[in-house]
């Protein structure tokens, strides 16, 4: 019989520190730090930490990340975008972040030194000549070393668009950042090997939002964006389509019904007022309350909403693995320790046909206050 060497414990009591992302670090033969006979009270190890700010500066060089912002907020795919320019910032590169709307999220712990936000951009305008010309000011007027872009919808294009303007080098579709090369898919099984490019376009999930670090979170005003024409192009505006038409995938608000849900005239017109497309967890759509295009979840449709209002829905893991994607998640239940209520933002323990009807209330003034 073979005997094998017993595996050292580490006595929980030992001097431990508290790191600055919260976790208790137990450091063998250190003698630093508080006893876990101490007592830790639940306030100091839930209080969030201050973080160290990356570099104080002076900047000599910088990296310039360029994306728009959504309803005042930025996207996943940019703030990865951040974080990696952030992670290879070295302690003279400053991390400029360039936006094209307004931005009220806090871009310090973001690990951002200076925002420039164009506060006054219009979403709803097709310009594509004038944002490139834009940044094409900001690339004279202060040269930065590299151009990151998350290579997702509106910031692919303008990062497609910039590099074949200004003729920088650019890499696409980065899925992995080195200190000087990067890697990028070259088929279903080889990746490439590259030396940074000027401009890269980086994919999702190619840098984790948690820093150790915050920036300065400096905030200035851009400068404005150029008045060009389109050549050959005539902007008619945008033409709000029928929330109920669209492909699940496709929308950005969602009203999402589960078993809790019983008053469907009530879900349905909620709906409509509101301007959201409509979905529905699998035991609802088993019992033939909903259709099976509108199923939600991995036996259904996987969605991306930047609003997801979810009423009645336990959170079954398959439809939390649906809705992993999504920005805001809220969450109506009666039962507060749900599934669902750890995925959410915002819960709210109530019964969900009361919620309805109080918050169609409250659609309804509003728009009656404002004429619509």
């Amino acid at each position: 019989m073979t005997s094998h060497a017993p595996v050292p414990r580490i006595d929980p009591r030992r001097p431990a520190t508290v790191t600055p992302a919260g976790l208790r670090r137990i450091v063998l033969g250190s003698s630093e730090g508080e006893r876990g006979t101490e007592r830790m009270t639940a306030s100091r190890l839930h209080t969030p930490v201050a973080k160290p700010v990356r570099s104080a500066g002076p900047f000599t060089r910088a990296t310039m990340v360029v994306t728009h912002a959504e309803h005042g907020a930025l996207t996943d795919a940019a703030r990865q975008a951040i974080a990696a320019a952030a992670i290879l910032a070295a302690i003279d590169t400053e991390v400029i972040v360039a936006v094209l709307g307004a931005c009220h999220d806090d871009v310090a712990a973001l690990g951002v030194d200076r925002l420039l936000a164009l506060d006054g951009f219009d979403a709803n305008r097709y310009q594509p000549t004038a944002c490139v010309q834009w940044l094409q000011d900001l690339h004279d007027a202060m040269p930065p070393a590299q151009w990151l872009f998350a290579d997702d919808g509106a910031d692919g294009q303008l990062g497609r668009r910039f590099a074949v303007q200004t003729g920088l080098r650019l890499a696409c579709g980065v899925v992995e950042l080195g200190t000087d090369v990067l890697r990028v898919p070259a088929d279903t099984r080889h990746d490439w090997l590259c030396p940074h490019a000027p401009v890269m376009l980086l994919a999702k999930g190619v840098a984790s939002t948690r820093l150790p670090f915050a920036g300065q979170g400096l905030r200035e005003s851009a400068p404005p964006l150029p008045c060009l024409p389109e050549h050959g192009i005539e902007d008619l505006g945008v033409q709000a389509g029928d929330p109920q038409t669209l492909a699940l995938e496709e929308a950005d608000f969602i009203l999402a019904a589960g078993n809790g849900v019983s008053d469907l005239p009530l879900f349905h017109t909620l709906a409509r007022e509101v301007g959201a497309a409509v979905g529905a967890s699998r035991v609802a759509v088993d019992d033939g309350r909903f259709a099976r295009t509108q199923q939600i979840g991995a036996t259904g449709k996987t969605v991306s909403a930047s609003g997801y209002l979810a009423l009645g829905i336990s959170g079954a893991v398959q439809h939390l693995q649906g809705i992993k994607d999504c920005r805001h998640v809220i969450a109506v239940n009666l039962d507060a320790s749900a599934p669902i209520t750890r995925r959410a933002d915002l819960t709210v323990v109530e019964d969900s046909a009361a919620l309805m009807q109080a918050l169609l209330g409250l659609v309804r003034k509003e728009k009656k206050g404002q004429g619509a």
